[in-house]
């Protein structure tokens, strides 16, 4: 599995061409919760009094994701924003915030984050979720912000996310554990 990135931390993050110019940054991070997949970013300008660009970047054209920068091959890769945030779908994608329900329905939190496989395919497969505390297995001590599998059953409204019961077993109570849970939870037939 690729590294694992939550998505709220690629905020600020600069946008650098393969020849070193630094050409905006990341705003916002855009979710088509259908596809289970990031599809792009909005863009700011760099600087304290710089304002949102009227240029997206596409997650097809991200070069890579790095700890201090998400590089692009060149300025010419970004894009209108309808290239990222145009599907209907991803107008429902705001999932931060909601309520995270099994499909058993069992509220067991509210979305925190994303985590995203920061290699090429954009994918999300889990989120870390505030959780409520009988609902998730774990220590009492750390179990309140847990990160859960995303499963293949995503259903993400706007209000509700729903995941499947199943993958509540395969929580992590760190990012670094999180690849193993996502693995184990894989081997029994779920795809995040």
């Amino acid at each position: 599995m690729s590294e694992l990135t939550a998505a709220r931390s690629l905020g600020g993050r600069p946008v650098v061409t393969l020849g070193g110019d630094v050409v905006a940054q990341i705003k916002d991070t855009v979710f088509d919760g259908p596809a289970g997949r990031v599809t792009g970013f909005t863009l700011s300008g760099r600087g304290l009094l710089a304002g949102p660009l009227k240029q997206s970047l596409p997650w097809s054209a991200v070069h890579s994701v790095g700890h201090d920068a998400v590089m692009v091959r060149g300025r010419e890769v970004l894009a209108e924003p309808a290239a990222v945030v145009a599907r209907g779908e991803a107008a429902h994608g705001r999932v931060v915030g909601a309520k995270v329900l099994t499909d058993a329905g069992a509220e067991v939190g509210t979305v925190l984050d994303l985590v995203v496989e920061a290699g090429v395919s954009g994918r999300v497969v889990g989120f870390r979720i505030a959780a409520r505390e009988t609902r998730v297995s774990g220590s009492r001590r750390r179990r309140r912000k847990v990160f859960v599998p995303r499963g293949e059953t995503l259903a993400v409204s706007g209000q509700a996310l729903v995941i499947p019961a199943d993958a509540t077993r395969f929580v992590a109570d760190d990012l670094a554990g999180f690849a193993a849970q996502v693995d184990a939870f894989r081997a029994t037939g779920e795809t995040p």
